[in-house]
C-alpha cells in the first residue's frame, strides 16, 4: 500500500505541487534590504531631510491645535493680520531649521543601528545604546513639531482656531 501511494505521488502532475518550496515563507520585506536606511522608506527619508512633519504632530493637529505650516496655507481664509502672518512665518522657519537638523541626526542614528547588524560582533549593549540614541533623537524631533503647535495657538484668536478646525475638516462649524 505504501509503495502504491509513493508511486501515485511521483506521478502527480507538477502543477499540483508547489512551484517554490519557500513561496509561503517569503518575507514582506523583500526588496527593502537595499534601502539607504532599512527601517525607513525613501519617502520617509525625504520627509526627514526637508524638515517635514512626518505625522509627528498628529496629537496636536487632531485635537484642534493648529500648526504653522497649515495656518500659512490657510492664511487668507483665517484672515491673519500682518503681525500674525509674520510671527507664524518666523515660527515655521525656525521649526523647519530645527527639524532639518534633528532629522539629520535621527537618520544618522538609524544608520548606526543598521551598521550594528552588518558587524559579526553585534551585542545587546551596543544595540541598547544605538536604539536609545535613535529614540532620543526621534523624541526631540517630535517635540520640535508638537511644540510649535502650542506656540501657534498663542498667536491665533479663538475664532481663527475654530475656523482652522472647520477648514481642515475636523469640525463641522
Amino acid at each position: 500500500m505504501t509503495r502504491y501511494l509513493a508511486l501515485i505521488l511521483l506521478l502527480l502532475p507538477s502543477a499540483a505541487l508547489p512551484q517554490d518550496a519557500h513561496s509561503g515563507h517569503q518575507s514582506p520585506y523583500v526588496g527593502q534590504e537595499e534601502r539607504a536606511v532599512t527601517s525607513l522608506s525613501a519617502d520617509d527619508i525625504l520627509e526627514l531631510e526637508r524638515g517635514g512633519g512626518w505625522g509627528l504632530a498628529k496629537p496636536a493637529e487632531l485635537n484642534g491645535v493648529p500648526g504653522p505650516r497649515h495656518v500659512l496655507d490657510l492664511a487668507r481664509d483665517l484672515s491673519l493680520t500682518e503681525i500674525q502672518l509674520t510671527r507664524i512665518e518666523d515660527l515655521f522657519e525656525r521649526m523647519k531649521r530645527e527639524a532639518v537638523a534633528e532629522g539629520g541626526r535621527y537618520l544618522e542614528a538609524e544608520r548606526a543601528v543598521d551598521a550594528l547588524f552588518r558587524r559579526p560582533d553585534v551585542n545587546p549593549g551596543d544595540l541598547a545604546k544605538a536604539l536609545s540614541d535613535a529614540e532620543q533623537s526621534r523624541g526631540r524631533l517630535r517635540y520640535i513639531h508638537l511644540s510649535v503647535h502650542i506656540e501657534t495657538m498663542g498667536i491665533l484668536t479663538p475664532d481663527q482656531v475654530r475656523g482652522y478646525a472647520v477648514l481642515r475638516g475636523y469640525r463641522k462649524t
